[in-house]
Formats: structure tokens, C-alpha cells, sequence
């Protein structure tokens, strides 16, 4: 996997970990899922918001943004409209992205699949948009239930897509780098014959549980306590 890059560091670590070091958050909808051949991702977002069922900002889109940018097109969530195909993957893939996620749907999905292009869609339809409205490029966006800002970093990979702002890359990526680890020696463990449930100590936690007065509204004024 590409790995996510800063002025300091560069780790490489898949969407599971990421989301994990987000405390469980930044992943898009279960439904946005790899339908190239490849769906090992990673780079910033160029974002484009387009019209319903209109291509014509995805053309201007790719024209503009970058090599190693993720396009993220917001759709708007239309699957009865294929908003990117054959002819935009190869254009994709030759100008050098580092993939696409379309919160939409795509068609010519043979040739798609056997490019090594990461093409992230929600769905798979024959019909074409048109071409007639102005859309927005290196906005806002929403896209598989996440917020997307410009220069976001988007990443990829068979679990799905996660979205990690700009602004937490350096942090999340070290939380994430120790998570793996951390996973590695259970792994570690688990493989001499140790115990799941002993090496994460699930039987201390049932016997707190079992023993507390469980209110909701009082953990999570507990929280906004600690962190205050």
C-alpha cells in the first residue's frame, strides 16, 4: 500500500488500522467497494460535487487534478446513472492517480476490473450521465456518509475506504502504526497456543460490568469530565 506521507514520516498502514487509531470513525458506507482489479489506495483528495447524473464536472475534474491524488466525486449517491467508465479509468490511470471513489455508480465495469486502477463506486449500471450542468471542484464534498475536505487523505484497500483530515494525518498514523504492532504480537501469541480472552483480558472487564450500574448518559457525561 502507498504509504501516508508528512514532512516527518511516512508509514504505510491499511483502512482497519486507520479507523481504529479514529477511534473506530473515518470509514465510508460498507457499500463503497473496490470494483477494479486493485484496491490498494492512498493519497490526498481532489474532490469535485456534480450535478444529479451529469458527467460533466468529472471531465473538467480529471483535467485538473494532480498525479497521486484520490478523485473523490460526490455523486450524490444516484445509482441508476454510471458517472465514470472505460474511457475515464484509462485516463485516470495514465495520468497517474492514485485512485477514484465515486459515491455513485460506474458501467464498462469488465474493463474496469481489469485495470490496475483503484476504482471505489457504490453500484454498476448501463446508463450514461449527461453533460450540461456546472458542479464544484476542491470543495467540501460527502462521499460513502464521510465528509471530505480537499487534501484529505483517502486510502483504500480490500476492508474498504477510510478518510483521514488533513490535519490528524501525522497523529492517526502513529496510532495506527503502534495498533499493528500491538496486533502483531498477539498474533505472536495467539500462534504459540496463548488465550484470546486472557491476552485481552475480557474476564476482568465482564466481572466490572456485571458488578456496575450501567447508565448511559452517566458515562458520557463521565467523558466530557476527563476530557475537560
Amino acid at each position: 500500500m502507498r504509504s501516508i506521507k508528512t514532512a516527518t514520516a511516512s508509514v504505510s498502514v491499511g483502512t482497519a488500522a486507520l479507523s481504529d487509531a479514529m477511534d473506530k470513525s473515518g470509514a465510508m458506507d460498507h457499500s463503497m467497494r473496490c470494483m477494479s482489479g486493485n484496491a490498494r489506495m492512498a493519497g490526498e483528495a481532489f474532490t469535485v460535487r456534480i450535478h444529479t447524473a451529469d458527467i460533466l464536472m468529472v471531465a473538467q475534474a480529471l483535467s485538473e487534478c494532480g498525479k497521486g491524488d484520490v478523485l473523490v466525486i460526490d455523486g450524490r449517491g444516484e445509482l441508476n446513472t454510471a458517472l465514470w467508465g472505460e474511457l475515464t479509468t484509462l485516463a485516470a490511470h495514465r495520468k497517474g492517480l492514485a485512485g477514484v471513489v465515486i459515491d455513485g455508480a460506474v458501467r464498462d465495469i469488465a474493463a474496469i476490473r481489469r485495470s490496475p486502477l483503484p476504482v471505489f463506486a457504490r453500484a454498476v449500471v448501463p446508463n450514461a450521465g449527461g453533460a450540461e450542468y456546472l458542479g464544484e471542484l476542491n470543495v467540501p464534498v460527502q462521499c460513502g456518509g464521510q465528509v471530505i475536505h480537499p487534501r484529505d487523505w483517502v486510502v483504500g484497500d480490500d476492508d474498504g475506504v477510510v478518510v483521514v483530515p488533513a490535519a490528524q494525518v501525522s497523529h492517526v498514523q502513529e496510532r495506527a502504526k503502534q495498533i499493528v504492532q500491538a496486533e502483531k504480537e498477539l498474533e505472536q501469541k495467539i500462534r504459540k497456543g496463548a488465550d484470546l480472552g486472557r491476552l485481552l483480558r475480557t474476564h476482568e472487564v465482564i466481572e466490572r460490568k456485571q458488578s456496575e450500574v450501567f447508565i448511559p448518559q452517566l458515562r458520557s457525561a463521565t467523558r466530557r469530565q476527563r476530557s475537560s
